[in-house]
């Protein structure tokens, strides 16, 4: 039998798994229609590796679609366990105007940082899939979490933010989802999760739009590159040139100029920065062969 959030999309149902199951879904569904409906300023914070600014750029073009006031943020520390600690919440994301924090792949170092957020009138929807020791009063959701009955906790950030993604074009009615699956596979080529069951489903439909991708950003790294296959080689190439270099500026700039490329709607801006990228990575490679 069809479950029935396929049957609301039927015939165009989204690919993968009922997204509602997973544990604090809905609500954070009612929390985020309520910021978007009365436009109140949404933070979305994630890591500055592939599969965080993947999950990051493609929740930002949702919003943006939906005319959300939005920003986004990048964790700034080269730590496996990224905690957004009270420093951050105050100097970042309340400087934005934050009411509603949205992380990805960042959890929180400590109630103290929950108590801030009260504080501050900056309300919580976190997203991981690591296991955490806090006791969540605020809107939480990992599939690994006590309770939660999702059959697929082996998801990447950008996979596990694809499940918020769904979540929300179920409530708003969007028909279209599917097409930010070409920034969700790479994300999760890049995490190098296990490619079965609901990963399975998402390499291969976001193989399906990444061959014909209307993201500015990867289109204008593909034609720089000149790829015409899509398969692990090709995908492997879109990743080199996502992963942010170290110049100048600093690896987590140069993740923020990534992040405007793959968010950017002038192509003619994302021709310019896969140029500045590829100039970066070439000088970097020649300094190292120097050295």
């Amino acid at each position: 039998m069809r479950k029935f959030w396929e049957s609301i999309y039927c015939p165009n149902y989204i690919s993968g798994y009922n997204p509602f199951i997973l544990k604090g879904m809905n609500k954070a569904i009612e929390r985020l229609a309520l910021a978007v409906n009365n436009r109140q300023k949404i933070v979305v914070y994630g890591t500055y590796n592939v599969d965080g600014i993947c999950a990051v750029s493609s929740l930002i073009l949702v919003l943006r679609y939906l005319n959300a006031d939005v920003e986004y943020l990048i964790y700034d520390r080269q730590e496996a366990d990224a905690r957004i600690n009270s420093v951050d919440i105050k100097n970042n994301v309340d400087f934005l105007g934050a009411e509603l924090l949205i992380t990805l792949g960042v959890g929180l170092k400590s109630k103290e940082e929950v108590e801030l957020c009260k504080k501050l009138g900056i309300d919580l929807i976190i997203l991981e899939n690591e296991e955490s020791d806090l006791v969540n009063d605020y809107i939480y959701i990992n599939p690994n979490q006590k309770g939660c009955q999702y059959r697929y906790k082996n998801l990447s950030t950008s996979g596990l933010t694809f499940k918020l993604m769904q979540a929300i074009a179920i409530y708003y009615n969007m028909k279209s989802i599917n097409k930010y699956l070409d920034l969700i596979l790479i994300g999760i080529q890049w995490a190098k999760v296990p490619s079965k069951g609901e990963n399975g489903v998402l390499i291969k439909e976001g193989n399906k739009f990444l061959m014909n991708t209307n993201n500015n950003g990867l289109r204008s790294i593909i034609e720089f590159n000149s790829l015409e296959e899509f398969n692990n080689d090709g995908i492997n190439n879109i990743i080199e040139f996502i992963i942010p270099p170290i110049g100048a500026v600093g690896v987590m700039d140069n993740a923020r100029i990534v992040l405007e490329l793959l968010t950017t709607n002038d192509k003619d801006r994302a021709d310019q920065i896969v140029k500045y990228l590829y100039r970066l990575k070439t000088n970097n490679s020649i300094r190292y062969m120097e050295s």
